[in-house]
Order: structure tokens, then sequence, then C-alpha cells
């Protein structure tokens, strides 16, 4: 299928976020883009229950392979105002393939999204945060890596990935979670609470960054200076 302008021809028309609160304006406020990465998987619709009733927006980074398999979470996210960004499409190494190989993979993830919810994925982010010359020039969406990598995959504890969540925040930070983990999904809502106490503001990786979210540029954070 062609894709034109963002959207799948022959797709359904894009999905409508449902109304929400407006964007908080992050150069008044303090915020944080929570990106999950890996899924969707079988925690990812109780994830979003969280998200839902916290007000709070994030980002999700997946896996092409998955997307047909969890097709109502997907369209869910976007209707609900979440981003959506390409992971790949099964969590190989950019670092490993070659420039067409990467291109392909990337593509066929955009079109998996696409058929679901009418538009592209409009950031991605490397496996393992892998890049080389040939990835960073294969690549046309801004790669969106972090600056709080709360481990969860490695430990699997809800109260350690807190811990360091809150240690390594700060204003215009990008927090890296998986949502295929059980603990990191329970422990989810204890963290939203915390952060809120401290004054952040929950926003999308576009939000967050704005005009700097560039094609070919990899970002962690969006301090300035």
């Amino acid at each position: 299928m062609l894709i034109t302008s963002g959207l799948l021809l022959g797709a359904a028309r894009p999905v409508t976020a449902a109304p929400s609160e407006e964007a908080p304006d992050c150069d008044e406020v303090a915020c944080v883009a929570l990106t999950f990465d890996d899924g969707p998987g079988k925690y990812t619709e109780a994830l979003l229950d969280t998200l839902a009733e916290h007000d709070a927006r994030a980002t999700f980074y997946l896996l092409g392979s998955k997307v047909g398999d969890h097709s109502e979470e997907v369209r869910r996210m976007a209707e609900e105002g979440h981003a959506i960004g390409n992971h790949t499409w099964k969590h190989d190494d950019l670092t490993t393939l070659s420039h067409d190989r990467i291109r392909d993979d990337l593509a066929r993830t955009d079109r998996a999204v696409a058929e679901v919810t009418g538009e592209r994925p409009r950031s991605m982010r490397p496996p393992y945060g892998a890049l080389d010359d040939t990835a960073r020039e294969a690549i046309p969406h801004p790669m969106v890596l972090w600056d709080v990598d709360t481990l969860d995959w490695q430990h699997r504890d809800g109260d350690r990935m807190r811990e360091i969540a809150l240690d390594g925040v700060g204003d215009g930070s990008v927090i890296l979670f998986h949502d295929i983990h059980e603990t990191t999904v329970e422990a989810i809502p204890a963290l939203l609470d915390d952060l809120t106490e401290g004054g952040y503001h929950f926003v999308t990786v576009s939000e967050l960054f704005g005009d700097d979210l560039e094609p070919g540029t990899a970002h962690t954070d969006a301090r300035s200076g």
C-alpha cells in the first residue's frame, strides 16, 4: 500500500483523540516524557487504564511485529492522545543491518501502525539505543533516546524502578520503561503520584521537544543548554 502525507491509503481515517485537557506549556511548567518500549503486550491495556486515571500522556515505542495482535490497544493509544513511535519490527540491533534493511524494517513498522491508526509514527527509538553512521543515515525519523533508564527489564522490581526514576528525573527528562513487564505496570500508579506531587506534568515526546524534534537528530532529553 502507498503512504502519502503520513496516511495509509485504503486504511481507516486517522483516529481522533478523545477530548482531554490541553497539553501543558513546558516552557512554563516542569514536564517529563514517560516512554514505554517493546510492546504492545498483555499488560498494555492495564497501563492505559492507569494513564487515563491520572490524565497522563505517554509515548509508546512499538514493535511492528506485535501491532496486529494488539490492534485494539494501539488504536486506544491514539484515541487517548498518546504518541506512538517506531521501535523496529522485531527489535533487531540496527548497527548490524545494512542501510536498505534498516529502511525496509522501519517502513514495515510504520505501515503496521498506520493500518491501525491511519497515521505513521512521528519518531523512532533504536533498540538498545544502538546507532552508527549507517543507521543515522538510513533512519528518516527523529530519534528519541532517554536520560533516565529505570532498568525495569533487568531487576523486575517495582520499588527499585520508582527509586531510579525519582532519583534521575528532572524537568525535560525522557524516562525509559517497558510495558511488557507486569512489575513495571503495577508500579506506575505510585510513580505517577510521586511525580505529580513533585510538580511534574506528563507529555508526549512531541510535546516535550516541540520544533526541536527533527528527522536525523538523536535526542536524550529536552533540557536547555
